[in-house]
């Protein structure tokens, strides 16, 4: 009899006999993947190779056609891998668990039932009152996956996504920057002869850091600006080298400006609106052809003349200089950002199911915890229900009430 093969990556091939191999779960999961609609949103919560993971282990995934499209997955890679593909999103959200890489939209919202677990971004800046009712109305257990932590306390989905926003947003500033016609037509690392690009990155956090080491792979010549010293001793530690590093200054970021061939906004905002840190006067003070991308224009720019763009338009001249406006750069590179969040999922998941429930990793972990905003119907984000009005319920005590 010949083995089967499943589908994993290119250069994996598994066959059925190592499948079985696996060690199966303690307790099986139905697991649902719907294709997302948000406008922009090209990434897929699973992949192909994390789904025969999972199904090796006993679980159960339930995708919807084309749900990977966007990142490159066909629907026959995922049957391959052992999923199975339906066309009706309803019954994708008959599954125990709902995996999205963007939040639930109305619609979807008023598939949920109780205690179905959702796992998606909470994107706290966007987010309503009547999103959250809603999740409450249909006692939903609501997990941000962007406030998920590990143990060492970091965030593995903030630091995976913006560690590819930092190399692509140097990626799309090369390519801005060499276009003749509404750019300035130069290399950003120069040549010799010819002095390299003046990069200005505004903040020194994840997508900053990894900015930083793309620009100077490239030969660019950085700047960068914090307005917290801590982050740029630890960002100079982090490169390795000597940095030009500056706490903010109206006068010293103008004069930066005045010279800068590329901006980057990377600023971001744990609860609402990132700081103005460049006005319009700024702006209008910059060289012609030069480019301007704010990765915090989801959460209002920290540069006044910012404003969000899509991937089909996505740039805007406003008083000479280019301005890259598009949110969520790491949908861009889909395919990479795909991978990234499968891998951390998958290892959620996969802990969930040797646990033998949700529930209890949920009470095992407290990295987990701090990432669930509402438990079978109860706020339990002290932040949202001061912010929403609503009645807050503590999650420890959920937890060991046996609710």
């Amino acid at each position: 009899m010949k083995e089967q093969f499943y589908f994993a990556e290119k250069s994996q091939l598994l066959t059925q006999a190592q499948l079985l191999a696996f060690e199966h779960a303690k307790s099986s999961l139905k697991i649902g993947i719907p294709k997302e609609t948000t406008m922009q949103e090209n990434r897929v919560a699973l992949v192909p190779h994390s789904v025969i993971n999972l199904t090796a282990r006993g679980h159960e995934i339930v995708i919807e056609s084309e749900a990977g499209l966007k990142s490159n997955y066909s629907d026959h890679e995922y049957s391959e891998a052992g999923a199975q593909i339906v066309h009706d999103k309803k019954s994708v959200f008959e599954c125990d668990i709902i995996l999205k890489v963007a939040p639930p939209t109305q619609e979807e919202l008023e598939y949920f039932r109780p205690n179905q677990i959702l796992i998606s971004p909470l994107q706290l800046p966007t987010i309503t009152s009547d999103y959250i009712q809603m999740l409450r109305q249909r006692r939903v257990t609501s997990l941000a996956m962007e406030y998920m932590q590990a143990d060492d306390n970091s965030f593995p989905i903030v630091r995976t996504m913006s560690e590819i926003a930092g190399l692509a947003v140097i990626h799309t500033a090369a390519e801005l920057l060499s276009d003749s016609k509404n750019g300035k037509g130069i290399l950003l690392g120069g040549i010799s002869g010819v002095p390299p690009a003046k990069v200005v990155i505004l903040g020194a956090g994840v997508v900053a850091e990894y900015a930083t080491r793309a620009a100077l792979a490239l030969g660019a010549e950085v700047r960068i600006f914090d307005d917290k010293i801590h982050r740029l001793i630890r960002i100079q530690n982090r490169i390795g080298r000597q940095l030009y590093t500056s706490a903010f200054n109206p006068v010293t970021i103008l004069q930066q400006l005045m010279s800068a061939d590329v901006v980057i906004g990377a600023m971001h905002s744990k609860t609402g609106r990132t700081p103005i840190i460049v006005t319009e006067e700024m702006v209008m003070k910059m060289k012609s052809g030069s480019v301007i991308i704010d990765v915090s224009v989801d959460q209002g720019g920290c540069i006044e003349t910012s404003e969000v763009t899509s991937h089909e338009k996505p740039t805007r001249v406003v008083h000479g200089v280019v301005h890259y406006g598009v949110p969520n750069i790491a949908s861009k590179v889909s395919r990479t950002a795909s991978i990234g969040i499968s891998n951390i999922i998958t290892t959620f998941l996969q802990q969930a199911g040797d646990s033998g429930s949700i529930e209890k990793i949920i009470y095992d972990y407290k990295g987990l915890r701090n990432g669930i905003y509402t438990y079978k119907g109860c706020l339990t984000n002290e932040y949202l229900a001061q912010r929403f009005g609503i009645k807050y319920t503590n999650l420890d005590l959920l937890l060991t009430s046996g609710i």
